[in-house]
């Protein structure tokens, strides 16, 4: 059985990314309640794998994760693609107009924005998580509380659902990362060719450093699907770049590793994996 190290707890969106992406296994889930906490879980016990969120369609990137990850000493897995759907829930036999406090996670608070702007008795309350806001109307049990959350924190912890989808862009997705120790991502890996990876970089500055580095990526046919530039700390003006790369030929994705190496700093190669699913 694996053991999958996640930032929340049982019924969360973490919980879903990891039962999704580990489908058909059987996986213990071991809840965190921060991120850095995953990451601490994991250095305790390097069997132990990690699934943790690093950006949404519609929030963006948690850029604090893409720090945690570099600094770690962790590759990356593989990922998982989430379509976040949002339900108003409550304990059984409620109705909407009955409902005056809805408590969740501040960005799936935002998320919901239409659906509360025009159910303008219910209140948002922020809280910590989804699955936990949840958790908390059922064993607090005050009638007219609600929690905003997945449709498995409702069945988990016994509460209905009074609104089903009400999360304003339905095109709302976040991408979760698998996460462990190198020899164990190695085992997990095996028998599957890599055509995504992820890797941080910082560059000279000077002018045109990155758009040598881009040309260069383009070049090798390599398909940048993300770049995210993250402040050095004690280095003014200066930077780490992010960067996702999908591509066809694993030999020419190295040979553009090779061409941009000796225009970068401190090139760090986060992971190749597969590119993940997506649910819908």
């Amino acid at each position: 059985m694996k053991k999958v190290a996640i930032q929340g707890i049982a019924g969360s969106f973490h919980d879903i990314a990891a039962r999704e992406y580990f489908r058909g296994e059987e996986i213990e889930i071991i809840p965190c309640e921060t991120f850095s906490q995953v990451f601490q879980t994991i250095k305790k016990d390097n069997s132990i794998i990690g699934v943790i969120a690093i950006e949404n369609t519609i929030a963006g990137s948690l850029l604090q994760n893409h720090n945690l990850l570099k600094e770690s000493g962790l590759k990356i897995a593989g990922e998982q693609k989430l379509r976040i759907r949002h339900n108003l829930v409550a304990l059984p036999g409620q109705d909407i107009s009955e409902i005056k406090e809805a408590h969740s996670h501040p960005i799936a608070l935002m998320q919901c924005g239409d659906f509360l702007t025009k159910n303008k008795n219910i209140k948002a309350v922020e809280s910590d998580d989804t699955a936990s806001s949840a958790k908390r109307v059922a064993e607090e049990g005050i009638k007219g509380h609600a929690a905003i959350c997945g449709e498995l924190a409702a069945q988990i912890y016994g509460l209905e659902i009074i609104a089903k989808g009400i999360e304003t862009n339905k095109r709302n997705f976040t991408r979760f990362l698998i996460v462990a120790d190198p020899w164990v991502v190695e085992d997990m890996n095996k028998g599957k060719y890599p055509n995504k990876s992820s890797l941080v970089f910082s560059l000279p500055h000077e002018e045109g450093s990155l758009a040598k580095v881009l040309s260069i990526l383009s070049y090798y046919g390599m398909n940048l699907t993300k770049i995210q530039s993250l402040p050095i700390i004690g280095r003014e003006w200066e930077y780490m770049f992010y960067v996702n790369l999908t591509y066809e030929q694993y030999l020419r994705y190295t040979q553009a590793l090779s061409a941009i190496s000796p225009l970068t700093k401190d090139l760090q190669i986060l992971g190749e994996y597969e590119e993940g699913r997506q649910t819908v």
